[in-house]
Formats: C-alpha cells, structure tokens, sequence
C-alpha cells in the first residue's frame, strides 16, 4: 500500500493531517525522533509508550553493523528495533556530505532499505550547503532527481521519499519542488537546511522553504530535515512543514543541555527547573546535575519538550491561533524574529492557503498588521458596494446622533481591519479580535483598508468622521485620495 496525505485542517500554511503509510495512519504535525541502534539513549520502546508514533533511521549505519545488519535483513526493522510505529530510514546522504564518498551506491541502499522492511525510502540525494555557487548546486539537483526516478524504478509502491535540494538558491528550490510533484510523490524532504539553522539563518530558511512550498503540490505531505528544536517548529508549521525529525534530544542531553520551548539553558546553569514532565517533578536542579543517569534523564526531558510543542501547534492549528504561537515563538530569539518577519512578506502565498475563519484575533504588535486575516479582509473590502454615497465612523460614534443622517450608507472602523458594515460586527475577524488601545501602526493598517474601499468605488461620495488625533495618518494614507476630492473629513 503507498503513502497517503488526508488534510483535515489548516491554519496560514499549517495542515493538521493524516498520514497514511501502508496500513498505518499517523497524525501530523508529526515528530519522527532519530535512532541510532548503538547509542539508544532512549529506546524505541519507551519512545512508543510516551506517544511517539513514528520514528527515523539510517540504512548505512545498519549496513555497516556488524551487530544490525543481518537481524535487520533477517528479522526486519520493527523487530530489531522494538517499534510497532512507522519506520523511515535515511539513505547514508548525510554520511556522504560530511565524510565524503561513502560505499554505497543509490540503487544499493534504496535495495536495502526495502529489504530490512522501511517503511518511508529516501534515495542517495545530494545536500547542496548554502555555500554552493548556483551552477555546482544545479548540477547536484541534477544528480539527485536522477537517482529519485532511479529509485521509482526500484520502489514502485509509493513508499519513496523524494527529496527537495537546490542549496541556498531558490529558483533551484522551485524547480525541484515541481519536478518531486510530477512524480507525483507524496512524501517530500526539504534537504539541506540543517547548516542554516545551526548558524541561526531562519531568514534564509524561510526563503528556501517557501520558494520549495511555492511549486509544490499542495497534497504533497512536507519533511523538514533535521529541523530538531522546538523553538523553530512553530514558524516552520506555519510555512506548511509536516513532519520534523529530532535527534536533539539526545545531542543536546549529551551537551548538558536542557531545552525550552524558548530555546535551551546549560544545565549549570539552572537553579529550578521549568518544567512539568515528570523528571523536572521528581527531581531538583541539584539531584539532576549529580545524577549518574543525568545525560539520559536531561535526553527523556528533552523529548517530553519536543513531544509538547507538537501537540502545542496541533492545538494552535485547530483553534485558528497559529499566528500567535509564532509571534509568541519567533519573540525569543532575534533571528528566529527574522525569519518571522520574513515569513509575513509572503502574504499572497500564505493567503491562499489560509482559512478564512478562525477563533480569534489578538493583536500583538505592529506585526500582527501584516497577518493573513488582515490582508485577506483589506482585498476583499474591494467587494462591498458603497452606493451614491457613505459615511465612515472613525471614533465609532452612530451617525444619526452627529446630524450626518443623510450620508448614505454607515460604515464602522475598526484597526487594523478598517471599514466595516455594521451587519459585519460580530462575523471574523472584526467580532472575533482583541485589541489594545489603538496605536499608529494598528491604525495605518486600517487606512490601507480604508483605502481599498475608496478606490473601489470611484462613484461613491465619502465622508470620513472621526476626531483629530489620526487626522494626521489618514491624510498621509490617503493623500493622493484626498488630493482627488475622494472624501471630506468631518
């Protein structure tokens, strides 16, 4: 049976879904922990009881084991390995790109990942790293979808992962993204990222990841590759990521280092641990540092964080309030704010794959006037139909008690939305948002609407009634507007 991707809710680029491997189905946002079968930190079995339903390997480990290898082929991975869950395995590519030439050919190990039962085959691809000029990344991407349609010869059953490179350059990014989707390959890797994110490039992440987004095809179920912390799933759910796979749990236990949804603290550092699993519960900073089992408890600790931030974007998709979790995400680190500021110049592209309503609205600053909800209602302001004439309420006063009962049609205002009818009050966004006291930023926003709607209907007399305080932003937002006579302000 092959691979299916159900899209059950979606929230900006985010999808909760279920995916299907063979007779199993999983949820996704999904986390896929990394084994290696010498160094079992946390065994397969343990990671099974705590909820994990899907796990990643490596074929060329196993193929070089003198321990594994012939279990593996002879019993299978599940069994070696305790697991009942999905099984992936990686090819050996990684090996390659930081070792050098590895003995072992595409054919060999996409053989060999079927033979020792995997359940999710990733071909021999090629990692461009950022510091690839274009014409060498190109030809890697030439290698690498020759060695995928290589790999379909072999894996025909729709159990093949068909990674997504093109190095830091994204018109290569785009092009792969386009020739994985007529493949028509539903399980896709997005490769090579991890040298941006351990050099703290979200920025660039964000680049490489929606130019990949940009072509693929919208069924396509999205692996970021060795996206290992929690402080970055948030942003990358919300460019439409599905499945991220952590071997940090154990690396950064190894380190002495405890994680935070924020980010992470060495251990020595700690006086209290902030944290409810239940190894933060049962023991104190001091006992954990002392600890002859302290790399192994800090790595149950780690994955209890990691497990939690999964189930924290599912929650956040299905509520409509992923924004907010990336804002709240992005805010703990500058250039994880980067790369949120980044992510909000894709309006469009985000737009179409939004939903349209939500469960609420909470402004957060200057940069929740860039959120899809506010674009999307500012292009659809275009929509309303103003009449011979209408009145727009600044200050939110009825417009029968400001002898301004002739105006015509009444609209509200409402920043950073702008104009709205009054039957529209309690619809999303503008019934279901919160907001502060309003500010410049919030208001600009609203003008930009407030614009929309005046452009959009050139044969509409408007007046504008409100107090002084915004004057100033409106005549700016509005000028050329204004310069044409398109209103009167009262």
């Amino acid at each position: 049976m092959a691979i299916n991707f159900e899209i059950t809710q979606k929230d900006i680029m985010g999808r909760l879904g279920k995916l299907r491997v063979g007779d199993k189905t999983i949820k996704t946002p999904l986390l896929l922990p990394v084994i290696n079968p010498h160094i079992q930190i946390i065994t397969p079995s343990e990671l099974e009881k705590m909820g994990v339903e899907a796990l990643i390997t490596n074929a060329y480990i196993f193929s070089k084991s003198y321990e594994f290898r012939d279990r593996a082929l002879n019993e299978g991975l599940h069994s070696v390995l305790g697991f009942s869950g999905v099984i992936m395995t990686d090819s050996g590519a990684f090996q390659q790109s930081v070792y050098g030439d590895v003995d072992f050919s595409n054919s060999e190990t996409v053989a060999f990942q079927r033979a020792i039962g995997s359940e999710i085959i990733v071909p021999m691809d090629i990692a461009s790293p950022p510091d690839r000029i274009h014409e060498e990344a190109e030809d890697e991407l030439n290698i690498t979808m020759q060695r995928i349609r290589e790999a379909l010869q072999i894996i025909d059953d729709g159990h093949l992962a068909a990674p997504v490179q093109g190095g830091i350059h994204t018109d290569l990014r785009k092009r792969a993204g386009h020739e994985v989707s007529e493949l028509n390959n539903i399980f896709c890797p997005i490769g090579a990222v991890v040298p941006l994110m351990e050099s703290y490039r979200y920025k660039d992440l964000v680049k490489v990841v929606m130019a990949a987004k940009s072509t693929m095809s919208p069924s396509a179920c999205v692996h970021l590759f060795g996206a290992g912390h929690p402080s970055m799933f948030a942003l990358a759910a919300a460019m439409g990521c599905d499945v991220f796979d952590s071997a940090a749990y154990a690396l950064y236990a190894r380190e002495d280092r405890y994680m935070t949804p924020q980010g992470s603290y060495k251990l020595a550092e700690l006086n209290e641990l902030p944290c409810a699993c239940e190894v933060c519960r049962t023991h104190t900073a001091e006992e954990l540092k002392k600890s002859e089992d302290k790399e192994r408890l800090l790595a149950l600790h780690n994955m209890h964080v990691t497990l939690a931030e999964i189930a924290r974007i599912r929650q956040a998709i299905l509520e409509g309030t992923l924004w907010e979790l990336v804002d709240e995400r992005c805010r703990n680190h500058p250039k994880l704010y980067d790369g949120y500021l980044e992510l909000l110049k894709y309006k469009d592209q985000l737009e179409k794959s939004d939903r349209t309503t939500k469960r609420r609205f909470f402004y957060r600053g200057k940069e929740s006037c860039m959120r899809t909800e506010v674009t999307a209602y500012h292009r659809n302001l275009s929509r309303i139909d103003t009449g011979d004439k209408a009145l727009i309420l600044i200050d939110g006063k009825d417009g029968k008690k400001t002898g301004q009962e002739d105006a015509g049609e009444v609209l509200l205002f409402k920043p950073p939305f702008g104009p709205y009818p009054p039957e529209l009050k309690e619809t999303f966004p503008v019934g279901q948002s919160e907001m502060p006291e309003t500010d410049e930023d919030m208001f600009r926003s609203g003008c930009r609407g407030l614009k929309v709607l005046v452009e959009s209907n050139p044969d509409t007399e408007f007046t504008i009634s409100g107090g002084e305080e915004f004057r100033h932003i409106i005549d700016s937002e509005l000028a050329e507007l204004k310069e044409k006579g398109r209103f009167s302000y009262v």
